[in-house]
C-alpha cells in the first residue's frame, strides 16, 4: 500500500494551499507545501518563532524528518511537522467574552512582534486561536507571510469580523450574540453587526471607524470591479503598527458588565447544607481517587467548583456550563490562579454545538470531540428530564457515548428544587424515580456505588460503561 494512504486529512484542513493536517497512527502532523517554504524559512530563520513559542504565543513544533517517518513524500511536501498536542479544540461559540477578549488581544500581540521580524499575519481567524494550559494560543504556524513595506494588513476585514464585532455585540447588545459564529464560519459579517448595535456605539470612534463605516465601505466596493494595483496606495509601516495600536485600544476597551443570570451564583443560593456541600465534594473526590482518570467533562459545571477538585489532581479537565456569566467568572478565576488543567466553555447540553462548515466537517461538534474517559453530572438531572422533557434512556445514551464512567446526581422529587419546578406546571414525569433513573442507566453502565448526600434526599452515582 502506498505509505500516503495511511495518512487520514483533518476535515476542516483544506482551505490553505500553504499546507494541510492530518492524522498519522493517531498522532497530528501538518504538511507545508512547497509554495510555503520561503515564508516558512523566514519564520524558524529570523528567530520570529523562537521568541513567539517563548512568550507562550506561539504553539511549538518539531520537525520531523520524512524518510525516517515513513510519511511517503509527495511531490508538493518542503516539511513535514508534529505540533504540540492541544488536548481540547474549542470553538469561538464556546467561549466567553473575556476568553474572545484575550484571543483578540493575542492575536494583535503576535502580529506588532511579528513586523520586527519582517512578517506579517495573513489571517486572523479566531479558530487558529485554541486554550492551552488555560491561556490563548496561535496554532496555525502558516498563518505568517513575508512583510513587504507599504502593503496593508490583509487580515484587517477578518479580525473586525472574528474578534472587534463579536466583542461589541456581546458588550452593547446581547451577550449570546457570540452564537453567531455557529452560522457565519468566517465570522459575523460586519454589515449585520452594525445593524444589530444600537445607536450610541457609532458614538465610540473605534467602533464608529472599524465597524459602522467599514460595513458602509465593504456595502459601497460589493458590487464595483476594483484593479489591484501594486504600485499605488501604500501603508507605511508606522500606519500599519497605528491600525494595530487602535484595534488593541478598541479591544481593551470593551468591558462586558455581568447582569444577574440564572445560575452566575448558584452557588450562594443552593439548598444545600454546609456539611452537605462538603460531603458532597467529598464524595466526588472519593470517586475520582478510585477511577483515576486521565481527563473529564464536567456537563453544568457552573463557575466550576468541582471541575477544580478534578484539575487539582492533574486530570485535563473541560468545565461546561450553559451560563455565559458562570463561565466567565470561571475563566477570570482560571487566569487569575494560573491554572494549568481547567477549561471553562459554553454549552446548551439540549443543543450542544454540532459539526459546522463544509459538509459539516470544518468544525467538530462536542462528540466528535470525545470521548472523555469520565464525566461528572452533578445537579443536572432534573434540569433535563422534567425542564426538557428528555427520558433517562435519550441521557443515558448519550452519557454512554461520551464517558467510559459517569458520575451523576440523582435529584428526587422531594427534592425543593425539583418541587420548584414543578409547582409551575402539570406533573407529566410518573418514571421520575430513583428505581427508573437507575433501571435506565444499568442498560448502559454498571453502577458501581452511590452515596446519598448529607442532609439531603439527593444521591450520587459512579458508573461504568458496560464495554469498558
Amino acid at each position: 500500500m502506498n505509505n500516503l494512504m495511511k495518512r487520514k486529512k483533518i476535515p476542516s484542513s483544506f482551505r490553505d494551499p500553504s499546507a494541510y493536517l492530518f492524522y498519522y497512527n493517531n498522532l497530528i502532523y501538518r504538511q507545508l507545501n512547497l509554495i510555503y517554504k520561503e515564508d516558512y524559512d523566514h519564520l524558524m530563520n529570523s528567530g520570529l518563532y523562537k521568541v513567539l513559542v517563548d512568550q507562550e504565543l506561539l504553539n511549538p513544533h518539531e520537525e520531523v524528518n520524512i524518510d525516517e517517518k515513513d510519511f511517503g513524500n509527495s511531490n508538493d511536501a518542503y516539511k513535514i511537522i508534529k505540533p504540540d498536542l492541544i488536548f481540547f479544540i474549542s470553538y469561538p461559540y464556546e467561549w466567553s467574552f473575556s476568553q474572545l477578549k484575550d484571543a483578540a488581544l493575542v492575536t494583535l500581540k503576535i502580529q506588532r512582534i511579528s513586523i520586527e521580524f519582517g512578517m506579517s499575519l495573513k489571517d486572523s481567524s479566531a479558530y487558529n486561536i485554541q486554550f492551552k494550559n488555560g491561556k490563548p494560543v496561535l496554532i496555525d504556524t502558516c498563518s505568517f507571510e513575508k512583510y513587504n513595506e507599504g502593503q496593508p494588513w490583509i487580515a484587517y476585514r477578518q479580525f473586525c469580523q472574528h474578534f472587534l464585532g463579536p466583542l461589541a455585540l456581546m458588550c452593547y447588545s446581547d451577550i449570546r450574540l457570540n452564537q453567531l459564529f455557529r452560522i457565519y464560519i468566517d465570522g459575523i459579517p460586519l454589515d449585520l453587526t452594525s445593524s444589530l448595535l444600537p445607536f450610541r456605539s457609532r458614538l465610540k470612534f473605534s467602533l464608529f471607524t472599524h465597524i459602522h463605516s467599514h460595513a458602509k465601505s465593504q456595502r459601497y466596493f460589493a458590487d464595483k470591479f476594483i484593479k489591484v494595483n501594486n504600485n499605488g496606495f501604500k501603508v507605511s509601516r508606522l500606519s500599519f503598527l497605528g491600525l494595530i495600536d487602535n484595534l488593541e485600544s478598541a479591544v481593551r476597551s470593551l468591558k462586558w458588565k455581568r447582569y444577574n443570570t440564572e445560575w452566575a451564583d448558584y452557588y450562594e443560593n443552593t439548598n444545600y447544607s454546609m456539611d452537605g456541600f462538603q460531603h458532597k465534594k467529598q464524595v466526588v473526590e472519593d470517586y475520582l481517587d478510585r477511577i483515576k482518570s486521565s481527563s473529564l467533562w464536567d456537563i453544568g459545571a457552573n463557575e466550576g467548583v468541582f471541575s477544580r477538585i478534578a484539575s487539582n489532581k492533574g486530570i485535563q479537565t473541560i468545565s461546561f456550563d450553559i451560563d455565559p456569566a458562570a463561565v466567565e467568572k470561571s475563566y477570570i478565576r482560571g487566569i487569575k490562579n494560573d491554572e494549568l488543567n481547567v477549561l471553562p466553555l459554553l454549552l446548551d447540553l439540549t443543543n450542544p454545538s454540532p459539526g459546522i462548515g463544509w459538509e459539516n466537517q470544518e468544525r467538530m461538534s462536542v462528540i466528535d470531540r470525545g470521548p472523555t474517559d469520565t464525566v461528572i453530572a452533578l445537579a443536572l438531572i432534573h434540569h433535563l428530564a422534567i425542564c426538557n422533557n428528555l427520558p433517562f434512556n435519550k441521557i443515558s445514551s448519550f452519557f454512554y457515548k461520551i464517558c467510559n464512567f459517569l458520575i451523576i446526581e440523582f435529584v428526587p422529587k422531594g427534592d425543593s428544587q425539583v418541587q420548584r419546578m414543578l409547582s409551575t406546571r402539570e406533573d407529566i414525569f410518573p418514571n421520575y424515580t430513583q428505581q427508573f433513573f437507575e433501571d435506565e442507566f444499568a442498560k448502559y453502565f454498571n453502577i458501581q456505588d452511590c452515596v446519598v448526600i448529607r442532609e439531603s434526599e439527593r444521591i450520587l452515582y459512579l458508573m461504568k460503561r458496560r464495554d469498558v
